[in-house]
């Protein structure tokens, strides 16, 4: 197994809570990693029928039938969400910490009813698709940028070695003939498949609901609607701008990034690195392979990532703001193998008008090698892995 870096806090959060909740993509290795951790515990997946039905008709049978000493993971739970009302009664009665592991792909269907259901009993842990520093620490990161983002971040990639073109195609089939299916306000999944593509074509752009909605046929009211329920799936999360004012006009709109380059490669038609390599998103790309991976790292430790944009609307921006309680850390993200002096521009920018020292700031680029510049702090891709 990929030894996955949230695990030191996922056993710390069963001794703590009655009821924990590991949430993420299909195929992100949420299963795999509650059942290693958890070896002892009785494992039901509500993807099965007939445990699904029991669970659904007779809530406190299945409970009695199927729980143990040591406690009970029940993975997929969406499938079965009325059960979480039985759950908070067992876990008031029997007060006992770490009982059950839940596991869920499909956000927009769970959330929501754990957060009623169990709030106060329950801790919410998100898993995404490998980081860069487990790829890494497995002797799994590639050598170039380009077959990392590629290849992208799903475990099965590595540990079933399959070939990109092969898994990503069937992932998004799998996702909007199974999961988008249950969602009432798609009702048409041609027109959901080609909005899903649209949105790799602008990966990290700022969002343009019209602009979308005039491509795709659809309303801004459906666009916003899509937008959210890929984003509660784990297909793309948005980049929320910075919104502290320094005398200039802000841009207030998100930013669109995939968790995963290597779906959004698949989306975009790219079949080989050296296509990449040449391809005119290869800059969005990279700055998405890098953000999501810094968002992987705020989820392993259990924490929501405080990670923004800036740019007004005069030009100037920065690629990423990492805040940590007051202090404001900008990034930069270059796709360039060289280090130029125009790396440093937004940065520089950023510094004089918010008084802060440019010796914070971290350009982070496709090259191997890690240096510190006269002003700045300058980091090859590889070595990201502890920046959170």
């Amino acid at each position: 197994m990929i030894k996955r870096t949230i695990t030191e806090k996922l056993m710390y959060l069963v001794t703590k809570f009655p009821v924990v909740s590991v949430l993420g993509p299909r195929q992100s290795g949420k299963t795999t990693l509650v059942k290693n951790v958890f070896p002892n515990y009785e494992y039901i997946s509500l993807e099965d029928i007939d445990f699904r039905i029991m669970a659904q008709e007779d809530p406190r049978g299945f409970l009695r039938l199927h729980g143990n000493y040591e406690g009970l993971i029940l993975d997929e739970i969406q499938n079965a969400p009325d059960l979480l009302s039985y759950i908070q009664t067992h876990v008031d009665n029997t007060k006992k910490n770490g009982y059950f592991i839940l596991t869920g792909s499909q956000n927009f269907l769970i959330n929501e009813a754990i957060t009623q259901t169990l709030a106060g009993r329950i801790a919410i842990l998100t898993l995404l698709p490998l980081s860069i520093g487990e790829m890494k620490n497995s002797n799994l990161l590639a050598t170039q940028p380009e077959t990392a983002m590629f290849k992208g971040c799903y475990p099965r990639i590595y540990d079933q070695k399959i070939q990109p073109e092969d898994l990503f195609p069937n992932y998004i089939r799998t996702y909007i003939e199974r999961d988008v299916r249950m969602v009432k306000n798609v009702t048409n999944l041609n027109d959901f498949q080609k909005f899903i593509k649209l949105c790799a074509g602008r990966i990290g752009q700022l969002v343009n609901l019209a602009s979308l909605g005039n491509d795709c046929g659809i309303s801004s009211g459906t666009v916003k609607s899509w937008l959210s329920l890929l984003e509660s799936s784990y297909i793309i999360f948005t980049l929320q701008p910075y919104y502290k004012n320094f005398n200039k006009r802000l841009i207030k709109s998100p930013k669109i990034y995939f968790y995963d380059t290597g779906l959004a490669c698949s989306l975009l038609g790219i079949t080989s690195e050296e296509q990449l390599n040449s391809h005119y998103l290869r800059g969005g790309l990279f700055e998405s392979f890098i953000i999501s991976d810094l968002m992987k790292q705020s989820y392993n430790k259990g924490t929501l990532p405080s990670i923004y944009f800036w740019r007004d609307k005069t030009g100037n921006e920065v690629d990423c703001l990492i805040e940590k309680g007051e202090k404001i850390i900008p990034i930069e993200i270059k796709s360039g193998l060289t280090i130029n002096r125009s790396f440093f521009e937004g940065i520089d920018y950023w510094s004089t008008i918010s008084d802060t020292d440019p010796k914070n700031g971290i350009i982070i680029y496709a090259g191997d090698t890690g240096q510190k510049k006269i002003k700045e702090n300058v980091i090859g891709w590889k070595n990201i892995d502890d920046l959170i």
